[in-house]
């Protein structure tokens, strides 16, 4: 695809000077950044913006395939807060439309579409959860089916007629699927043409996604110069890695951080992150400043403990989400935690037939999912009674009342009774 013709075009007209807060505002936005394409483009729009007073219009699509956002979801929201706190207009677009359809980016087969049901029930913690990140009353928020349906059938074939099939083939995704015999379904090739129409019905100066998006986000690039408007320059953030340190996050592969989440369970996974991974966390999720970062990474090599340093990205992360205070509190709970200390929200749980097995106990207090994984945590030494460590597999719980643990983070207060 090729995204250079426009900067061609212009290259014959009169190039605006590059103000030093011109210039500040482009090393925010590059900011951990995987690309940003057209740098040299979007220099320019930054400069007319300032030039005119005119903000420029910033969107990200997102589709709710799912109800919650996790901290992977907000590596992206984190840049449109940077580049709305620049005093850009931003836009959070619904893919409301696009979600029935199904987005087969990154996948081998066909991804099944959403009803309208689930896409209405999960719209609406989406942009309640993505303000927890942006400026609410800053935020345009869009649903995309505000012009996707009344293209109707007749605007949907108009829409086709502007897209080859060989250029569509050449998204990587595709490509692959053809070659392998994987099928791929027609209304798969909307996906990508609806994305990119979003662009133009907004007139976006800039679109924002992963990097798994680029494809989709090009088609918008060359959608709207078809229409006759200025390319959008797009950016793409790099996808953030799990609690596993290797996949990237996700629900589905249960290595995920929820912004929902209570503060300490948020804290705690955090603070199970690898040191490595840490500087990750700091360069995609992180409020610091670079050279912030650079001096605190200078003071691990210089021998400081790395834990430290874990604690203050915790505690940023847990504050943004829910207060200071309960980012102190969640420190406090980790440390009594990792010295045997039993933490004080522990879920109460009611349970009869005294004496009972121990396993069983552990799979109805939902502390584990079936009673094979709580024989397995019993013999590895993972489950605690009161705090002290229980080897016996067949042991029988007489009534009364105490706290289960297993592992470090699953806490259950069970009052046991005939």
């Amino acid at each position: 695809m090729d995204i250079t013709s426009s900067a061609t075009a212009k290259a014959s007209a009169p190039q605006l000077p590059l103000s030093e807060r011109v210039q500040e505002a482009l090393a925010i936005a590059k900011r951990g950044v995987d690309e940003l394409l057209i740098e040299s483009e979007f220099a320019q729009k930054l400069a007319r913006s300032e030039q005119t007073g005119v903000p420029l219009r910033i969107k990200l699509g997102l589709d709710p395939t799912a109800p919650d956002l996790h901290l992977g979801h907000t590596v992206v929201l984190n840049k449109m807060r940077q580049l709305q706190n620049l005093g850009h207009q931003v836009i959070f677009l619904i893919g409301d439309f696009t979600s029935m359809i199904g987005d087969p980016s990154g996948r081998n087969v066909t991804r099944p579409p959403l009803t309208r049901e689930q896409i209405e029930l999960n719209a609406q913690t989406y942009f309640k959860q993505a303000s927890l990140v942006l400026d609410p009353a800053k935020t345009e928020i869009r649903y995309n089916s505000e012009w996707c349906d009344p293209l109707g059938a007749r605007g949907m074939i108009q829409l086709a007629s502007r897209y080859t099939v060989a250029r569509m083939m050449e998204r990587d995704d595709f490509s692959k699927r053809f070659k392998n015999g994987t099928p791929i379904s027609v209304h798969e090739f909307l996906y990508p043409l609806m994305q990119g129409y979003d662009s133009v019905a907004l007139k976006s100066d800039l679109e924002l996604g992963g990097t798994d998006q680029k494809f989709n986000l090009l088609v918008g690039r060359e959608l709207q110069k078809d229409y006759g408007q200025e390319p959008q320059c797009i950016l793409t953030m790099p996808l953030l890695e799990g609690l596993d340190g290797v996949e990237k996050m996700s629900k589905s592969k249960n290595n995920y951080i929820g912004i929902t989440e209570p503060a300490n369970t948020m804290f705690a996974k955090v603070m199970s992150i690898s040191d490595v991974m840490m500087w990750r966390y700091y360069e995609l999720l992180s409020w610091r400043s670079i050279a912030d970062i650079a001096a605190l990474k200078a003071e691990i090599e210089g021998g400081k403990n790395p834990r430290d340093a874990k604690v203050a990205i915790a505690q940023e992360i847990v504050a943004r989400f829910h207060s200071q205070q309960a980012a102190e509190d969640a420190l406090a709970d980790f440390v009594n935690r990792s010295k045997g200390g039993i933490p004080d929200d522990v879920p109460e749980v009611s349970l009869s037939g005294a004496p009972a097995g121990l396993a069983q106990l552990l799979k109805q207090a939902n502390l584990c999912a079936s009673t094979s994984e709580a024989m397995r945590m019993i013999e590895q030494g993972g489950v605690r009674i009161d705090s002290a460590v229980v080897s016996d597999k067949g042991l029988k719980v007489e009534a009364g009342t105490f706290v289960l643990q297993v592992g470090k983070r699953k806490f259950a207060r069970v009052t046991l009774t005939a």
